[in-house]
């Protein structure tokens, strides 16, 4: 029986263990992906520290994963051995349950997560629905289509469904993982692209990725600041800090959205007022389904979008994993196959 490399989890809070394992087949409705890179996420900690509830060891983690389809299982016709895909965050739905009888599947009640509900990218080869496959645009290298699978489509898929308009003042708090991605994103879309960050060293990147503008929250007030150039139309909170996310609603113009992607368990400082006499909202996004990451990935070849990574081999996956979560990235870790 042919083998592969992976890395899974054993326990709870247990160290990374690199094993061999028979390369499993696809079943009905799946599809076989030699995986070429996987990126390597902050939400990969719910499986590494086992916080995600019901959660069954040993695991593979990663959930973003860019490689080429190797086998197909019965039924599948949509896919094809030798095409360049990848898989995110959302491993699957239903189709039964109302969000995806409403078509909303990335909402679906029994959502299928990679890696967590299912082993992921953290080896040479995975399954995956395939109904979650997205196709990879041959601009795209494997390690730059990686994280663009989770933290790419999380802001791109939240910025074009917020109702702004081109020529729109859009601010983007936070410039790492998700916030270098986010300030790109704004800027390829045509809004006028602030970039909100802690310290000066911090603007000359932040100009480069698009901004116009820096807002050193050091230095003063974010939301006065903001409201100096007529108020945010949106605000996109990447930075997973509920008292930062909290210290720009007044920077919002008229109408104006805040609108969160970065995940904080500590809860927003929000009055009534300040939403109420300006009409302000606050609404969260999550990431996408399959056909989101494609447009993803597609906007980006176009555009030139691309994420600013380090790569390792996927035996390093323990220093790669302590890169990523004490923060030293600049700014999205990934995960090589075959050195």
């Amino acid at each position: 029986m042919a083998k592969m490399k992976a890395v899974q989890v054993g326990k709870p809070g247990g160290p990374f263990e690199l094993v061999e394992r028979a390369i499993p087949d696809p079943q009905r409705g799946q599809v076989r992906i030699k995986v070429e890179a996987c990126g390597i996420c902050h939400s990969d900690a719910l499986v590494k520290e086992g916080h995600w509830p019901g959660l069954q060891y040993p695991r593979v983690p990663g959930h973003e994963i860019a490689g080429r389809i190797d086998a197909v299982g019965p039924d599948v016709t949509n896919w094809k051995p030798g095409q360049r895909v990848g898989v995110g965050w959302h491993g699957g739905h239903d189709f039964t349950c109302e969000p995806c009888r409403r078509g909303d599947f990335n909402l679906c009640k029994n959502e299928k997560i990679t890696g967590i509900t299912n082993d992921g990218g953290y080896a040479e080869y995975v399954i995956a629905a395939a109904e979650a496959v997205a196709a990879i645009p041959e601009e795209l290298a494997a390690a730059d289509a990686a994280p663009l699978l989770c933290a790419g489509i999380t802001v791109f898929n939240a910025l074009r469904n917020a109702g702004g308009q081109p020529g729109d003042l859009v601010a983007v708090q936070g410039i790492g993982g998700l916030g270098h991605l986010g300030i790109q994103y704004a800027r390829q879309m045509g809004f006028r692209t602030v970039a909100i960050g802690r310290g000066k060293d911090k603007e000359a990147l932040a100009r480069k990725l698009g901004a116009s503008a820096y807002v050193d929250t050091s230095a003063g007030n974010p939301s006065e600041a903001l409201q100096k150039m007529g108020g945010a139309r949106l605000i996109l909170a990447t930075a997973p800090d509920s008292k930062s996310m909290s210290s720009v609603v007044d920077g919002l113009s008229a109408n104006g959205k805040l609108l969160i992607v970065g995940a904080s368990v500590e809860p927003l400082s929000v009055t009534p007022l300040q939403l109420i006499m300006q009409r302000r909202s606050i609404v969260g996004w999550p990431s996408g389904t399959a056909m989101d990451s494609e447009d993803t990935l597609n906007f980006s070849a176009f555009t030139g979008v691309r994420p600013m990574i380090e790569r390792y081999p996927l035996e390093k996956v323990t220093d790669a994993y302590e890169q990523m979560i004490s923060g030293r990235a600049r700014f999205r870790v990934v995960l090589t196959m075959g050195g």
